[in-house]
């Protein structure tokens, strides 16, 4: 046994020569503290108010750091005061990892457009929703940057699914019930795509805790289930759809030019106001990121911390 050049090296009795890196061993010393412990999810209260980092402290460690701890942690977070250039989400996402592609490609614009293939492309109210639940594994991690917004209305909605399944099941635990586990068809097709998967609205780990929601109006297909159920789930539906839109659970601001709203896909409901494109433009830019991505940022990041 004896040291090198920052390793351990360690000969073995059947003459096997090993090397530990001395980093490597201190994050594994007995007794050390898990540096690599992640923000536990915490449900929004009443009085939530997402956090706000400015974009230039996003490009330091601490700031980045407050970011990704904020987002894993609340499931939403705000940056402002970024330039209106394009492609600047792309260029924040790529600090993580690598943007996630769907069938909307890897960076998407969100603006009203002639013959659009997703209600997001009008100018039309969008009710609460989470993005493509028809895929067996739905986008982690929404980014919006916003460039334009001199629309009358528009203003953005969120909800945290979390909080408001929690109250589902306090006020309704049968409703919760078959929400959790009657699994319900999602799809979308347009001309080149059809993508389908069967979950539950809401679903939870094996301790019960409520892990994901899937919810979105355009893309629930038609109900698969034994007639006897289908009304039983059509009220527990309707029950979460009014906590959801209750005024009570929604957080609701206008993006400004230069803001960028981040959020957990797989947890908070996001939606929007009507518009009128006809009193100004409104150009926000979106991508995906695993979360996988985020939680290794954020160990890097407390390497040297």
């Amino acid at each position: 046994m004896g040291l090198e050049a920052g390793h351990l090296r360690l000969r073995w009795a059947d003459g096997h020569l090993s090397r530990f890196a001395s980093g490597w061993l201190y994050q594994r010393r007995p007794g050390a503290v898990d540096e690599s412990a992640l923000p536990a999810r915490q449900a929004w209260c009443e009085a939530f108010t997402p956090t706000r980092v400015a974009h230039a402290d996003i490009f330091t460690p601490g700031g980045e750091a407050t970011w990704l701890e904020a987002l894993l942690r609340d499931g939403l977070v705000l940056l402002e005061g970024g330039p209106l250039a394009d492609e600047e989400v792309s260029r924040i996402a790529e600090r993580i990892g690598p943007q996630r592609p769907t069938n909307f490609g890897a960076r998407f614009d969100v603006r009203s457009k002639p013959n659009p293939n997703n209600a997001a492309y009008t100018a039309i109210g969008l009710a609460l929703h989470t993005d493509l639940p028809n895929w067996r594994q739905p986008p982690d991690i929404q980014l919006l940057y916003c460039l334009q917004n001199e629309a009358e209305g528009g203003e953005s909605l969120f909800a945290d699914g979390i909080q408001v399944a929690e109250a589902l099941r306090e006020q309704a635990p049968e409703d919760f019930r078959l929400l959790s586990e009657l699994a319900i068809d999602f799809r979308f097709q347009d001309e080149t795509q059809d993508i389908a998967t069967r979950a539950p609205v809401i679903e939870c780990d094996a301790s019960g805790r409520v892990v994901e929601i899937r919810f979105n109006n355009w893309i629930r297909d038609t109900l698969r289930l034994p007639a006897a159920q289908m009304t039983a789930w059509y009220r527990a539906y309707h029950h979460f759809w009014t906590l959801l839109h209750s005024p009570r659970y929604q957080l609701d601001f206008a993006l400004a030019p230069g803001q960028m709203v981040a959020f957990d896909n797989r947890r908070v409901l996001h939606g929007r106001r009507a518009f009128d494109p006809n009193t100004g433009a409104r150009h926000l830019q979106g991508t995906y990121l695993d979360r996988d991505m985020l939680e290794s940022r954020l160990r890097v990041l407390a390497r040297d911390s």
